[in-house]
Formats: structure tokens, C-alpha cells, sequence
């Protein structure tokens, strides 16, 4: 079953599991999810990865206690830089290391919430790709970003809350000498490769989120794909080609 539970110091963890088809090795992802939480669109997430050749795995950041007590945590330890959910984090990525069919080399995306996690993961030395999307970029980004693995970003910029996060990211990566590919759209807004279900959110956050724009935009996260495929083709894999093309499989569609 895709549904596994990974240990971690605090106790066990409901990640869902999504793996390709084949012997392997294939490399790995963690998959980050959004303020909503665990669900059809994080796990759609990870089937897509396996589909393209990587194992992932997309831990439930929220599993420990109610919604809003796991957000308040996050926001607290993304300020600390330390905490139970980087601890979790890590326990994912340790549980993919450790699958018979890991070639050990293993990537991190994250959305919203996710993205911010991924960009303060990427100069951590445990990664070989990370790809924020949409992410909160802080404003010392450039003074930790030294050593980071590669870097593919993406930014819609309509998005209200992020606004110049994109040239922020690009000039810090840039003095840094990271390798990057940082990309705004300019037709997207924020959550542009997010599809979440009626039953994932309440219907006063899904009217709040369209008056501020915040949805899926089918032609940026095609692309955003696309872009992010190829990256983690060229940073994950020894030799690129285990059947998959780069740059192939559309986004999921809105349910």
C-alpha cells in the first residue's frame, strides 16, 4: 500500500509512498505539502514524480495534532530554523535513503509552506536538488544560501504575498555562485500547481482564496513542471534516461 508509516524521534509518521514501475535505482524526492496538509493534491504530487522514475515519499507534516496547533508549530520553527517538522523532514528523506531501490541521491520540492522548508533544506548538505515553489525567500536568504545544492524555483507573479521574491532568490543564488533556474509567471498567482479537493479546505478559505487569486494555473505548472524535471534529471541522475523524457507529464488536472 502507498500508505506507509515512517519512524521518526517522535514517533511514527503517515507518509504516502508512491514508486515507479521497474527495478531501479531510481533517485528520490521528498515531497513537501502545503498549509492545507496531507491529501489528494500532495499525493498527486508524488505519483507524478513516480511516474517520471523517482521513488518519493510525502510525509504528513500534521500528523502529531489538530491543524491549526501543527501550523502554529511550523511557523514557529521556520523562524527558529529548527524544530519537529525538520526533524520529520529529515526522517523522510532517511526513510527513502534506506529502500533497496534508492540510488541514494535524493531531491526536496515543497509548495507554500513546503517551498519555504525546501529553500532553508537546500544549503544543508543533504539534498542534490531542491525546488521551492512559491516558498516564503527570507530576508537574509543570501547569508544562507552558502554551500546550497542546486536551486529551481518557481514564482507566480501575481502572487501578492511574494512579490519580488523571484529577483530576491535569483540575485541571492546568483552572489552566492549556486546553480539556479528561478522563473516567475506572469499569468499565475499563488498555489498555481495546487489542486485541492472540495473536502481539503473549508468553503470560507476557498472563497478567500479566489478573491486573492490563489489557485492552479494548468499552463504554469505544466511548464514549472517541465522545468523541474529536466533539473532534477540533470542533479539526481548519474546518466539521464531510465525511460522517462525530460520534460514529459502534464500537471494534474482540477478535480
Amino acid at each position: 500500500m502507498p500508505e506507509e508509516k515512517v519512524p521518526t524521534q517522535h514517533g511514527p509518521m503517515p507518509a504516502y509512498v508512491a514508486r515507479p514501475a521497474g527495478q531501479g535505482p531510481f533517485p528520490g524526492v521528498v515531497v513537501i505539502h502545503d498549509i492545507v496538509g496531507m491529501g489528494a493534491d500532495v499525493r498527486g504530487h508524488a505519483d507524478w514524480f513516480a511516474s517520471i522514475g523517482y521513488l518519493a515519499v510525502a510525509p504528513d507534516l500534521f500528523y502529531w495534532g489538530s491543524r491549526f496547533a501543527c501550523i502554529r508549530g511550523v511557523m514557529r520553527e521556520t523562524m527558529a530554523r529548527s524544530g519537529r517538522t525538520f526533524d520529520d523532514i529529515e526522517a523522510a528523506r532517511a526513510f527513502l535513503t534506506r529502500q533497496p531501490e534508492c540510488s541514494g541521491k535524493v531531491g526536496v520540492i515543497g509548495f507554500c509552506m513546503g517551498g519555504g522548508f525546501a529553500l532553508l533544506l537546500a544549503p544543508r548538505g543533504q539534498y542534490a536538488a531542491a525546488a521551492p515553489c512559491y516558498g516564503r525567500v527570507p530576508g537574509d536568504v543570501e547569508a544562507i544560501l552558502g554551500g546550497a545544492c542546486p536551486v529551481v524555483a518557481s514564482f507566480g507573479a501575481k502572487d501578492r504575498g511574494l512579490r519580488r521574491a523571484a529577483d530576491k532568490l535569483e540575485r541571492a543564488l546568483t552572489a552566492r555562485g549556486v546553480v539556479h533556474d528561478v522563473k516567475e509567471y506572469p499569468d499565475a498567482g499563488h498555489g498555481f500547481m495546487n489542486v485541492h479537493g472540495p473536502g481539503e479546505m473549508s468553503a470560507a478559505l476557498r472563497v478567500l482564496m479566489k478573491v486573492m487569486g490563489v489557485g492552479y494555473h494548468g499552463p504554469s505548472a505544466d511548464d514549472a513542471r517541465r522545468r523541474i524535471h529536466t533539473f532534477f534529471d540533470a542533479h539526481l541522475r548519474s546518466v539521464v534516461g531510465t525511460g522517462a523524457t525530460p520534460g514529459g507529464g502534464p500537471s494534474p488536472q482540477p478535480r
